[in-house]
């Protein structure tokens, strides 16, 4: 399964995120683009360490059970629900949000959050930390059709 850890994994995201303007339209949910890009370094910012949420009720009871779905080798469903700290309802300027998003993954190659703690899923390993980043971003980037 591929892994943000993998330097052309990366590569090949930060080339798809470029392909982002701020004239993408979302094939389903409802962000746009801005929200979408701002609720992707919100969960990268989350996972490289920089941020902690609460852990979600749910989560405590049914969380290693639904990682052990969300890490199989095919792609997230489609509006899958999120954590309350991930929902971004302002607007803000894509090309911004877009180079703070690709400084972001670039930060993968050095992670050293070793203790990550997912607010639904639980303590992950580093292997599960970069699975589920992958497939986090590809699902945002299919949703925009990039």
């Amino acid at each position: 399964m591929k892994t943000v850890f993998d330097k052309k994994t990366r590569d090949d995201l930060i080339s798809r995120i470029n392909t982002l303007n701020e004239k993408s339209t979302a094939r389903w949910g409802k962000m746009n683009v801005y929200q979408m890009m701002k609720h992707c370094t919100l969960w990268d910012e989350m996972a490289l360490g920089r941020k902690q949420y609460k852990r979600v009720f749910l989560g405590l009871l049914f969380g290693k059970i639904a990682l052990r779905d969300m890490l199989k080798d095919e792609p997230m469903r489609r509006s899958n629900p999120t954590v309350p700290g991930f929902v971004v309802k302002e607007n803000g300027d894509p090309e911004s949000e877009k180079a703070r998003w690709i400084n972001l993954l670039k930060e993968y190659e050095q992670y050293s959050n070793d203790g990550f703690i997912h607010p639904f899923f639980g303590k992950m390993t580093k292997e599960q930390v970069g699975q589920l980043a992958y497939k986090h971003i590809d699902h945002h980037l299919r949703q925009f059709n990039s």
